[in-house]
C-alpha cells in the first residue's frame, strides 16, 4: 500500500475550502489538463456522505474511469472518498480540514495500490506516485488560489 501526505495552507475559513474541495465543477475547472469531467452519480455542485460520481479524464494518454463514494463526511472537518471501480486495486482519499489563526490547513493523504503485482508497485515507483502526487498538488494550488481571491 503507498501512501501520499500533502498539507496545504489557505487563507480563507474553513467551511469555505472545505465546500470547494467537495464541489464537482471546481474539480472539472481545477483538473483541465487531464479534460476531467463527472459523467455518473452526482455531476454538478456539492457532492455529500453516501453518494458517488464516476470520472472520465485523461491520464497517460488513455481516457479512463474511476468510480468514487463519499463514505465519511464531517462538515467542516473531514470527508474521505474511496474508489469503488478504476485501474487501481484500492484508492482512498483522506481530506482532513483543521483552522488555525484564519488560515486553513487542508491535509490529503492518499493511500491506493496497484494491480499488476510487482510490474505495478515499478510502475508506481518509477512514475504513478510523481504523477499523482502533482496531480493532488495542482488541484490544490487551484483551490488555494481560487479561496484566497473570493476571500479578498
Amino acid at each position: 500500500m503507498a501512501t501520499i501526505n500533502l498539507t496545504t495552507k489557505i487563507n480563507a475559513p474553513i467551511n469555505q475550502v472545505f465546500d470547494l474541495n467537495r464541489n464537482i465543477d471546481i474539480h472539472k475547472l481545477s483538473t483541465t489538463k487531464s479534460n476531467e469531467t463527472a459523467i455518473d452519480g452526482i455531476t454538478t455542485g456539492l457532492i455529500n456522505l453516501n453518494e458517488t460520481v464516476t470520472w472520465r479524464g485523461k491520464h497517460f494518454g488513455i481516457y479512463q474511469t474511476h468510480k468514487s463514494l463519499i463514505s465519511v463526511m464531517e462538515f467542516p472537518n473531514y470527508f474521505v472518498d474511496e474508489m469503488l471501480e478504476g485501474r487501481f486495486k484500492n484508492f482512498k482519499h483522506q481530506h482532513t480540514f483543521t483552522e488555525e489563526n484564519g488560515i486553513t490547513i487542508m491535509k490529503d493523504e492518499i493511500q491506493y495500490e496497484t494491480p499488476f503485482g510487482v510490474f505495478g508497485k515499478l510502475f508506481d515507483k518509477l512514475i504513478l506516485r510523481n504523477y499523482l502526487t502533482s496531480f493532488i498538488q495542482e488541484r490544490n494550488v487551484f483551490v488555494k488560489n481560487l479561496a484566497e481571491r473570493i476571500n479578498n
